[in-house]
């Protein structure tokens, strides 16, 4: 990616030892790493326009505060804000990255506050609809394996929280045996979700019926021609069922990650352990989860206050 860009050499170089540095030190997933590096492309793209000429090192370092909000403001008129929130952050852990390895310097970049997000709640389906979405996931196709996966693949996300990715990433040997499955996450964290006897079911149905010869390393979710599922062909199959049940909109495969942890709360457990379940690193992340579990929170006042 870094050839085409207009750079300096040394910058290029030294971009590549940042990719590196990410994918060795930090570990970092693929898919980050494409999106910091993409971000990074843009910021370097738009210093070419802005200072009329590839862009350098010594470029990077004379660098002003007015520089990096005029890019900052080029991207609002075509980016989210948690996407320009996000790429400000991939440039400053570059910079981070170049006074570590070369002693560079420019602290312009740290005075920049990242845009305000706007903070959506999580929208987690009622139990009910949630248990209505397995069965009529399992009845779309005309080949009645390709509705095993369907259902085995939407139970690991409302049954053990994972994501899309995550379920997609399993291989056959990760078929769990007894009541337990280990999940790598972000940043290639592993952590040990609770397999349920009926989601563990699903699974070995799926296996047992998939026409498709397995392996041990072969991806578990295959699609019609035996290659690794599209998690965009899963969506639209979900996009089927939300318009059959009539669910609204915000019922796509992350939903069902939410219901996982909503219902859980519900049920009375406890935020730690639903961030270990989830894989958040940050306990800020799961405590969103309180903000949507309203009812048992008036429940537990209605029952507990003595003026209530």
């Amino acid at each position: 990616m870094t050839e085409s860009l207009p750079i300096s050499s040394d910058l290029q170089q030294a971009m590549a030892g940042w990719e590196e540095w990410l994918t060795h030190v930090r570990r970092a997933s693929a898919h980050t790493i494409t999106a910091y590096t993409i971000d990074l492309a843009h910021f370097c793209r738009f210093l070419s326009l802005h200072l009329g000429g590839p862009v350098s090192l010594k470029n990077l370092g004379r660098l002003e505060p007015k520089d990096i909000r005029a890019w900052l403001a080029s991207r609002s008129q075509r980016f989210e804000a948690a996407s320009t929130a996000r790429a400000l952050s991939t440039v400053k852990s570059f910079f981070r990255h170049l006074e570590k390895q070369s002693g560079f310097e420019n602290a312009a970049i740290f005075h920049i506050r990242s845009p305000k997000i706007k903070k959506s709640l999580p929208r987690a389906l009622p139990e009910i609809q949630a248990g209505e979405a397995l069965q009529a996931i399992a009845t779309q196709h005309d080949e009645d394996w390709m509705n095993k996966r369907d259902l085995a693949l939407l139970a690991l996300m409302y049954g053990c929280g994972l994501r899309i990715g995550e379920a997609l990433s399993l291989r056959f040997k990760d078929i769990p045996q007894d009541d337990a499955l280990t999940i790598i996450g972000k940043g290639n964290k592993q952590r040990m979700v609770p397999v349920l006897p009926v989601v563990r079911e699903a699974l070995r149905d799926y296996a047992a019926a998939c026409p498709y010869p397995f392996s041990a390393g072969s991806p578990l979710f295959l699609g019609k021609r035996g290659k690794a599922l599209d998690p965009a062909i899963f969506q639209l199959q979900l996009r089927k069922v939300r318009a059959a049940l009539g669910l609204p909109e915000s019922a796509t495969p992350h939903a069902f990650r939410h219901s996982f942890a909503t219902h859980l709360l519900s049920a009375g457990g406890d935020l730690r352990s639903i961030q270990e379940l989830l894989g958040h690193a940050s306990l800020s992340t799961t405590q969103r989860y309180t903000h949507v579990d309203k009812e048992r929170l008036l429940k537990a006042y209605e029952s507990a206050h003595p003026r209530a």
